[in-house]
């Protein structure tokens, strides 16, 4: 550090001052920066190690007889259960967290083995105007569904401060996808004009300028053409292609179709009537030349090295032009295509029969090139900004296992849907597929929020569970109560109990509530739960009915997590849903027939008939029920009803006949760094059979399941009852046959 007295003295005095240095102070204070390096205000170079277990939600794999390829693991052929091998992966939650446990948790083992990840492929949200709300069909209307909170934050979060704050988001989890990629893996960064220049030197600080491949210009949609903009039209996203290691990589050709131009420059053809062009013939090794084969030796004696039965075999197919004197050249037809250039402008955007309804949707053209060109059969596959799941897709289709993360519960839905989808046509084709689970890190990082940083700290430990209490009665506008053991809080005439945070709320805290209401000639009560136990209704609401109580459950979201949105006063707490359903049994068979739902919705319109100009209308939610309100143009308001039938809130529904006949584990790290596995007390949900919306909508769902047959003579059974909005509840029943 070369600094005078003076310069000493000035840097001291704005220091004390609070002063920002002059920007001369960097060089001078810091050694000389030995690569371009990209700043930002909030830069950071934290990285977050958490490790949180994956709580396995569901498991999806259709039952089948046929043959099945050794490579997609060991099945039970009596349930058509996977029992071993890899299990794809769709996981909800924030991919900070999701990518550090894959990387320093006990998945990483199991990812390793199956040869770590080799392709990582993202489309993080770089557009700052985009409208990520989506179309839900409901009753031949459609009602757009905006970002639930917890999206609509992080995204908030990632643009609050423009590029600064994305560029500090997208920073961290691409050093976490480095960490996580395996040595020969590659990673495909897809961004448009706001960000590419940015985006790049990220790429370049992060994995190094060595490991920079291409920059592929995909030319799938053009943008305004009208002459009021006075400008170049855009019309090409930007894919940023690096290696983690420059000399260690995976590399496959790929092709596109040849343009008009290059088709002109065909001379040759076949007896088939196939044209093709000449090429150099590029040594393919081995003994023996073509100058050997009674051709002439004005052949250039440097040679082109083949083996003779190798040249006799192409001649005799016409794959191999030898005249004398001449260089060999190997046909090559209009059908192979070209190596691909890094300007793609033969994939569309427009995805026709592809579309989803998914607002960033990209078509499986794009996404085939690139999981064709850097991985093989078999390797892992990834995408942390899953969207509509077209990466899934397409790796499923090529015999790609498969990791998927979103942040939107909507999301993962879609892509459950999409992936159920992909499994039938499969099988329809005769062709293999692997299981899949979804995932999330549900109770795990709820019990890190309290419990995980004050396990050693009692005091600490009371106080950060006191405060998360006040944070939930706060989301609730309710006021804090002392003098219960299981009532916490009163909002209006209603008093407030909360559930437990690491486990399911049980029929023994209701009843303790109830004893309480009893005991003080407490008549109404809100139950806050983040989940619920199996079974516990309705039979629970019925005592409480028959003992004067009014007890409603509420669902406590995720988004409480956040202090922001709690604080903006964003947070809803929906009724639990209700699930009706009944048991046929013929014989040892058993069917199950969905025969109620019932869900509990609001949306936050309260001025809508003011706000509402004349001659409009909007689609909404009040009370469960989905509303078109109408004002006329002499501003008269007007209300149909679109959910006129229970079924009009299914988008999904699953049946697990055996739902006891897995149990939940996850692994863990113990203190001395072996991993174990420890049962949860939960069961995972073996999706055994399922209906759900398609393109057609509501016509598409089957309200009865098909036939299983159970052996034992008693089975529990579980209805998973996944609605428009894409929230789930599931209802257990014991069922003798």
């Amino acid at each position: 550090m070369k600094l005078t007295d003076n310069e000493k003295r000035d840097v001291t005095k704005l220091i004390e001052e609070g002063k920002v240095l002059p920007e001369k102070y960097r060089f001078l204070l810091f050694d000389e920066s030995k690569q371009i390096e990209l700043t930002w205000n909030g830069k950071s170079n934290e990285l977050t190690n958490l490790v949180l277990p994956f709580q396995i939600i569901e498991q999806i794999d259709e039952p089948r007889t046929e043959k099945l390829k050794e490579a997609q693991g060991s099945f039970d052929f009596a349930s058509g259960r996977q029992i071993s091998g890899w299990t794809n992966k769709l996981i909800w939650g924030d991919n900070k967290y999701v990518i550090s446990s894959l990387k320093n948790g006990p998945m990483r083992e199991e990812i390793e083995k199956h040869g770590g990840i080799k392709l990582i492929y993202i489309d993080p949200p770089f557009d700052v105007q985009a409208d990520f709300s989506m179309k839900v069909n409901v009753g031949g209307e459609n009602y757009r569904k905006k970002r639930n909170v917890l999206e609509h934050i992080a995204y908030s979060d990632t643009w609050g401060r423009g590029t600064d704050s994305f560029l500090s988001m997208i920073y961290e989890r691409l050093r976490l996808m480095k960490d996580l990629l395996a040595d020969d893996g590659s990673i495909f960064v897809h961004c448009d004009y706001r960000l590419s220049g940015r985006m790049r030197l990220v790429l370049n600080e992060v994995f190094g300028t060595d490991s920079f491949v291409n920059e592929i210009i995909w030319q799938g949609t053009v943008g305004d053409t009208s002459s009021k903009n006075k400008k170049f039209i855009k019309s090409h996203d930007t894919i940023f292609y690096f290696r983690k290691d420059s000399k260690n990589f995976i590399w496959n050709d790929v092709f596109q179709d040849y343009s008009p131009e290059s088709k002109k420059l065909y001379k040759h053809e076949d007896k088939n009537g196939r044209y093709m062009t000449g090429g150099n013939v590029s040594n393919p090794g081995g003994g023996g030349y073509v100058y050997d084969l009674g051709y002439g030796e004005k052949v250039p004696s440097r040679g082109y090295a083949m083996p003779k039965e190798t040249a006799l075999q192409w001649i005799e197919e016409g794959l191999l032009l030898v005249e004398e004197g001449k260089v060999p050249t190997k046909k090559q037809y209009m059908s192979d295509g070209v190596r691909c250039a890094d300007v793609w402008s033969d994939i569309s955007n427009t995805r026709g029969k592809q579309v989803t309804g998914y607002p960033t949707q990209k078509p499986l053209e794009l996404l085939k090139r690139i999981i064709e060109s850097s991985s093989n059969e078999g390797d892992i596959v990834c995408d942390f900004f899953a969207g509509s799941g077209t990466t899934a897709h397409v790796a499923e289709e090529l015999s790609r296992k498969w990791i998927c993360s979103d942040l939107g519960k909507f999301s993962i839905h879609a892509i459950r849907k999409r992936m159920i989808g992909v499994q039938r046509e499969l099988k329809e084709k005769q062709k293999d597929w692997r299981a899949f689970e979804i995932l999330n890190l549900g109770k795990y990082q709820r019990q890190h929020y309290i419990y995980d940083k004050n396990k050693d700290d009692q005091i600490n430990l009371e106080k950060q569970e006191k405060e998360f209490e006040d944070l939930i009665l706060r989301a609730y506008n309710a006021k804090e109560i002392d003098g219960f053991k299981t009532i916490h809080g009163k909002k209006g005439d209603r008093f407030v109990s909360l559930g437990p945070v690491n486990q399911p709320l049980s029929r023994y805290h209701v009843d303790e509530v109830m004893s309480e209401c009893l005991k003080n000639k407490i008549t109404a009560v809100d139950v806050l739960g983040f989940e619920y136990e199996m079974g516990l209704f309705p039979t629970i609401q019925e005592e409480a009915k028959s003992k004067g109580l009014r007890l409603e459950y509420k669902q406590i979201p995720m988004e409480v997590f956040n202090k922001k949105a709690v604080s903006n006063g964003e947070i809803t707490f929906h009724n639990v849903a209700y699930i009706e359903f009944k048991p046929h049994i013929k014989g040892k068979k058993l069917s199950i027939e969905l025969s109620h739902f019932k869900a509990f919705y609001n949306d936050e319109n309260l001025n809508i008939n003011e706000s509402l100009k004349n001659g409009r209308s909007k689609i909404l939610v009040e009370n469960g029920i989905i509303l078109e309100k109408s004002k006329d143009k002499d501003g008269n308001i007007s209300e149909k009803v679109i959910t006129e039938n229970w079924h009009d809130w299914i988008d999904y529904w699953s049946v697990d006949f055996d739902y006891e006949s897995k149990k939940e584990f996850i692994k863990i790290q113990n203190d001395e760094g072996s991993i174990e596995e420890q049962w949860t007390g939960n069961y995972v949900f073996e999706n055994e059979w399922q209906s759900f919306r398609g393109k057609k909508g509501l016509e598409e769902l089957e309200f009865k399941s098909s036939e299983r047959e159970i052996i034992s003579g008693k089975t529990k059974v579980a209805v998973k009852v996944v609605d428009i909005f894409g929230n789930d509840t599931m209802k257990v029943m014991e069922v003798e046959v």
